[in-house]
């Protein structure tokens, strides 16, 4: 059996199959959902296991996504941490940067440190920007330190030394003394993390890793725990930021490669399912229960990034993390975000969620304010005696309920509240695609929308249509997506390190040893995980620069010996880069910053089986009509189908509803769905 488990904010999703490794048979896929347990969150993932009838035992495969590291940071439920820099460097985390989130907004906050003033402490020492040390680091200034954090209660440690990404040597022994003096207390040490420049990015990296390694070491503990005595002999993985898994030793390692571990999942599988289907262009969007996520993907391959941030906003600066993400963008607006109105008497929905506990007001659990899921209840788009599956039966006098002060403030009826929340949400939603597509240079309209998430085919087609797409796609199982994504990704590590080389002919020897060392210390890291050189595929970038500017734009560096025309063609390709995203190029001399390898651990990946089909009509499917409200296209009677019963290459014209167990599927008037080979829904917008 192969088995993915996702931890979401509401939902905790299994996707699992048994799979034979000889002759690459696919059983059948089975899934599974439940809540989510916080602060427990292995509770969650053994109750999706035993619902699903599994036995560990026969688990040969178990990869993991979890939200604990984002949830520790913007929580504030870290551990308490100490921070050891270089003397004249304590104050870096509130310096911080001078540039504002929003240009034209003088309202922002600075982020407050996660280590206050009396927890920074200095040391002696030095490295020069070139590696070449010119103080060797005091370790006897270490012993006072070390007193002085018990004191305090300090449980982690993080260590940043200045250019310690050019030669990490004396962070090093800092690291191990550290280890000696005091056995018990996490050391992070910022090479260990990163080994790209930015002096505030690096300590605000280390720190932030620190303050979630207790945290993330005990529930990894606790869940492989778990999961041996209940007969698991296999390696877990756990799901990294990058689009890769990683061993739980390396999670334990490096616990904020994970900070995004569950969307990046998502946007794995789209990437895989693009392949199957033959569409490399998508923008991925997934819709939960608290937020939407959305995400690039251009001819097959996901955009990367080392320029993330946590809490993040027009007014707040937030928190960079220099480890390499899959370019996401994440708002507030989900199932389960509620709607509000502000003194001014506009209506919002979002960011606050009702989650799953007491969940939206329809749950009947005490909810008492108006969520998206209620609206799509009060328009009929979510059929009430098919919520959930039927798990749950709507408490529909609950949900006019909590509809009925908002709509009164609003001077209108409950039906245009509902309709008003959608359509905020889809704003919203809306504005969140742009970022990842038209700020950035692309054009939307050469992109298909891949919509999963336990609420993505209730706004796709309309997301869709708003930004001119041609299609929007609705993968098998959508509530599950991103689980599924975690049994289609390979192991993967990157490898980062800054040196600045003007990019011409004398480049070339440089550039090519640099490549070649980064690929023999990543050959030395997997061998560690009992994987061979044979099932690794290097795949090379670098972050480049006109000479003069500060900021650096990623390409993909050219495959094979590195000559001459491997450099001309590096050159070209940030040139047309740079334009696609600032409009204009330069005739001016090019700089590498950062060279950037990225490696797999190629894992089987069995794809989805195609579907048969047996000859039924689209009528054997039907589950009769409804009169739906469509907002501007009015109510209309809707022919509704079971997705379940539907075979490849059956068309339908909208408007029509397609409903399964966890999710409801809207084709708009005008529009047309139609079921591709292996089961998945286009919307064709046409």
């Amino acid at each position: 059996m192969r088995v993915a488990s996702d931890v979401g904010g509401t939902f905790t999703d299994l996707v699992y199959y048994e799979y034979d490794e000889k002759t690459g048979e696919v059983g059948e896929i089975g899934t599974e959902k439940s809540d989510t347990t916080p602060p427990n969150f292995e509770e969650g993932v053994l109750n999706t296991i035993h619902r699903s009838d599994l036995k560990p035992a026969d688990i040969s495969f178990f990869a993991h996504g979890t939200t604990v590291v984002i949830n520790a940071l913007t929580e504030r439920k870290g551990a308490k941490t100490g921070l050891i820099t270089t003397k004249g460097f304590r104050d870096i985390l509130e310096i911080t940067r001078g540039n504002r989130p929003d240009i034209f907004n003088f309202y922002f906050s600075k982020p407050e440190p996660f280590v206050p003033r009396h927890l920074r402490r200095e040391v002696e020492e030095r490295t020069e920007y070139t590696g070449e040390i010119l103080t060797q680091l005091k370790l006897g200034d270490l012993a006072a330190i070390v007193d002085d954090f018990k004191s305090e209660d300090v449980t982690a440690v993080a260590i940043c030394f200045l250019h310690s990404y050019a030669n990490p040597e004396n962070e090093i022994r800092a690291a191990e003394e550290l280890s000696s003096l005091w056995p018990e207390v996490s050391v992070v040490a910022s090479h260990r993390i990163s080994r790209e420049w930015r002096e505030y990015e690096r300590t605000s990296t280390a720190v932030l890793a620190a303050y979630v390694h207790p945290v993330i070491n005990r529930y990894l503990d606790s869940l492989e725990g778990r999961l041996r005595s209940e007969g698991f002999t296999g390696q877990p993985f756990v799901m990294q930021s990058n689009g890769g898994i990683a061993t739980i030793a390396a999670g334990r390692a490096n616990p904020i490669t994970m900070v995004e571990s569950g969307p990046a999942s998502g946007v794995l599988g789209a990437v895989a399912l693009g392949e199957m289907i033959g569409e490399p262009n998508i923008i991925a969007l997934d819709i939960g229960g608290t937020t939407a996520k959305c995400s690039l993907i251009e001819d097959g391959k996901a955009v990367l990034t080392t320029d993330y941030k946590i809490d993040w906003s027009r007014t707040k600066a937030g928190y960079p993390i220099k480890t390499p993400v899959i370019d996401i963008v994440e708002i507030g607006n989900g199932g389960g975000s509620i709607a509000w109105i502000d003194e001014g008497g506009k209506l919002h929905v979002g960011p606050e969620s009702a989650g799953a506990q007491p969940g939206p007001a329809a749950y009947g659990r005490g909810g008492t304010e108006p969520t998206t899921t209620d609206a799509h209840l009060i328009t009929k788009r979510i059929d009430q005696d098919y919520f959930l599956g039927g798990e749950i039966v709507p408490d529909m006098d609950n949900v006019r309920r909590a509809f009925s002060g908002l709509a009164k403030r609003l001077g209108v009826d409950i039906d245009d509240a509902a309709r008003g929340i959608i359509r905020v949400a889809n704003a919203n939603m809306v504005n969140a695609l742009k970022l990842v597509s038209l700020n950035k240079g692309y054009d939307p309209r050469d992109f298909s929308l891949v919509a999963y998430g336990g609420g993505g085919a209730m706004h796709a087609g309309a997301l869709a249509a708003e930004l001119g797409m041609p299609k929007a796609i609705i993968p098998v199982n959508p509530a599950v997506f991103s689980a599924w994504g975690m049994l289609m990704t390979d192991l993967r590590r990157d490898f980062l390190r800054t040196r600045l080389v003007p990019m011409d002919e004398a480049a070339i020897q440089e550039v090519g040893e640099m490549f070649d060392g980064l690929a023999e210390e990543a050959v030395r890291e997997f061998a560690a995980d009992d994987v061979g050189p044979d099932r690794l595929l290097f795949r090379r970038h670098a972050d480049m620069r006109y000479v003069g500017q500060d900021h650096v734009v990623k390409i993909e560096f050219p495959d094979g010996e590195v000559d001459a025309g491997k450099i001309a063609e590096a050159v070209d390709r940030y040139h047309r880069i740079h334009e696609r995203e600032y409009e204009f190029r330069m005739d001016h001399p090019v700089e590498l910053v950062n060279y950037h390898l990225v490696v797999f651990g190629k894992v089987t990946k069995p794809g989805l089986a195609k579907r048969r089909s047996t000859g039924k009509s689209l009528a054997d499917a039907s589950r009769g009509t409804r009169e739906v409200d469509f907002d501007e296209f009015g109510s209309q009677v809707t022919a509704i189908y079971e997705r379940a019963l539907l075979e490849p290459g059956m068309e339908m014209d909208g408007p029509v509803i397609i409903e399964e167990p966890a999710t409801t599927i809207l084709v708009f008037p005008g529009q047309r769905g139609e079921v591709d080979a292996y089961g998945n829904i286009h919307i064709h917008l046409g």
